[in-house]
Parts: structure tokens; C-alpha cells; sequence
């Protein structure tokens, strides 16, 4: 839980980062696009082909287009069309997709009950902390967020599921995940992207390459390693405790508001959530 728990904190700033430097800005299919072969670049040196399977390699590949190349396409539009913090609000589903994900996928029927109440807590505890109005275009932010919900949980329980060693061997693979995902948003910015709109800025640049070499490529690294440690639930409620700490981060930094009861009562619901998935059977 420990590794979820501080590549949490290492996402806990890109919320705002994309939103407030980069949307509108700069193109969301070349911002996503940069991300990706930065992070693909701090692997490639370390790739050895031959620790895995052919099988396992294309499944590895195909996990990294679906779990943060396709994802990444839905998000980064979405912020033209939400506020940070409503992308933060219509987030909270996430938990419920990787256990339904898990339970429907690979066929595990007798998934157990505290797993999907866990999910369910987390949702809950979500909401209270950001549930506020919406904007009028909410509806196609709202479908483009959970379009990306669903890819990171698929991501997330694929890869738990795929057979592929010791954590030095995920390492020396990991390569592959970048390559796909790489792949995907690389067709997605030939065939969609606005050109007029790269990144001209330093602050844009530095903004990506901390996005792509931190929160991307050491950040999916590990967080993909602490999936595999933890169950299903654990996993799935780990997901919304981004909000509160994105919330925290934009107080921190950008002065934000922060209604503090809502936050410290959410919070709380969260940490229970966790709790109840991490409890043990007696």
C-alpha cells in the first residue's frame, strides 16, 4: 500500500498542472503524445525483450495504449470542457469500474462483499469532498472523464492480472507499456492534432517534462508495482484519494479555496473505504 500511496502524492499536482498551464494552451493529442515518448525514453535503455514472451509482450503493450495513451486522449480533452475541480468530482467512479472490471473480465463471481462496499464507501467519500455546480457543458466532460475512468481501470486490473515476474523483470519491461501507449496517442496526434497549438513556453516544456519523465514514467512504473501487491479493492479505492490531495495541492500552491469540513469529512470516508478493503477476512 505504501507505493500507492506515495505515487499519490507524486500525481498529486497534474490535475492542476494540465489544467491551469496547459489546456487550451497546447494541444491535448501533442501534450499527451510528448508525455508519452519522454517516458518512453527513460525506459528504453533498460528494455531487455527477451525477459518476457512474445504473448506477454503485446499484452504488456496493448495494457500501456489502453491504460494511459487512450486514457490520456479522453482526460486532456475534457479539461476544455470542465473546471479542475469538476474533472476531479466525475473521477470518483473509478473504484466501481475496477471492481466491476475485475469481477466481470476475469470472471471472479464470488468477489467479496466489503470489496464492492469499499468501492462503493470511496465514491461516497469522494462526492462529499467535491460535489459542487456544474457547468453547462458538463455532460460531454462528464462522458469524456469516464471514457477515461474506464481505461485506467482496465489498465490497472490488466495489468495485475499479466504474469510477468519479479518486480526487476516489470522493470526491464516496462518499455513495452510506453511503446504502446506511445503508439496510440502518436496515431491519435497524426490524424486529430491542432499543430498550431505546441508547446511554445518554458513553463509549458517544464510542465511536460515533469509530466512525462516523473508523473508518467516513474509514476506508472510504480504504481503499476503496488497494484500487483495489493487486492482488487485496496487497488480500487487507492484511486480516489487523489481527490484530496489535489485539493490540498491547489490550496498549497495556488491559494485555492478549501471548504476544510467537507474535505476533512470526505477524507475520513476515504481512509474508511481503504480500511474496510484492506481488513482482513476473520
Amino acid at each position: 500500500m505504501w507505493i500507492l500511496w506515495a505515487v499519490t502524492a507524486l500525481w498529486a499536482a497534474s490535475f492542476s498542472l494540465i489544467g491551469e498551464f496547459l489546456a487550451g494552451h497546447v494541444d491535448g493529442y501533442i501534450a499527451v503524445f510528448i508525455r508519452m515518448i519522454l517516458a518512453l525514453a527513460l525506459f528504453l535503455p533498460l528494455w531487455r525483450p527477451a525477459r518476457l514472451a512474445f504473448r506477454q509482450q503485446w499484452q504488456l503493450a496493448v495494457i500501456g495504449a489502453i491504460q494511459i495513451g487512450v486514457m490520456y486522449l479522453f482526460l486532456y480533452h475534457a479539461f476544455l470542457y470542465l473546471s479542475v475541480p469538476e474533472v476531479l468530482l466525475f473521477t470518483i467512479f473509478t473504484p466501481l469500474y475496477v471492481t466491476l472490471i475485475d469481477d466481470v473480465i476475469f470472471q471472479r463471481r464470488h468477489l467479496p462483499a466489503r470489496w464492492w462496499l469499499a468501492a462503493v464507501v470511496a465514491v461516497i467519500g469522494a462526492a462529499v469532498i467535491r460535489f459542487e455546480t456544474l457547468s453547462d457543458s458538463f455532460v460531454i466532460g462528464f462522458l469524456l472523464i469516464q471514457a477515461a475512468n474506464l481505461c485506467f481501470a482496465a489498465g490497472q486490473v490488466f495489468y495485475k492480472r499479466l504474469e510477468l515476474g519479479d518486480a526487476r523483470n516489470q522493470v526491464h519491461a516496462f518499455a513495452l507499456f510506453f511503446i504502446g501507449a506511445t503508439a496510440a496517442s502518436g496515431i491519435a496526434m497524426a490524424l486529430f492534432a491542432d499543430f498550431s497549438k505546441v508547446p511554445t513556453t518554458q513553463l509549458e516544456w517544464g510542465i511536460l517534462l515533469w509530466l512525462g519523465l516523473g508523473a508518467s514514467g516513474l509514476g506508472y512504473l510504480a504504481w503499476n508495482l503496488g497494484a500487483k501487491r495489493v487486492n482488487v479493492a485496496q487497488l480500487a479505492t487507492m484511486n480516489n484519494m487523489l481527490i484530496p490531495a489535489g485539493l490540498l495541492i491547489n490550496y498549497a500552491f495556488w491559494g485555492q479555496a478549501v471548504d476544510w469540513p467537507r474535505l476533512a469529512l470526505g477524507g475520513a470516508i476515504l481512509i474508511s473505504s481503504v480500511w474496510l478493503a484492506s481488513k482482513r477476512s476473520s
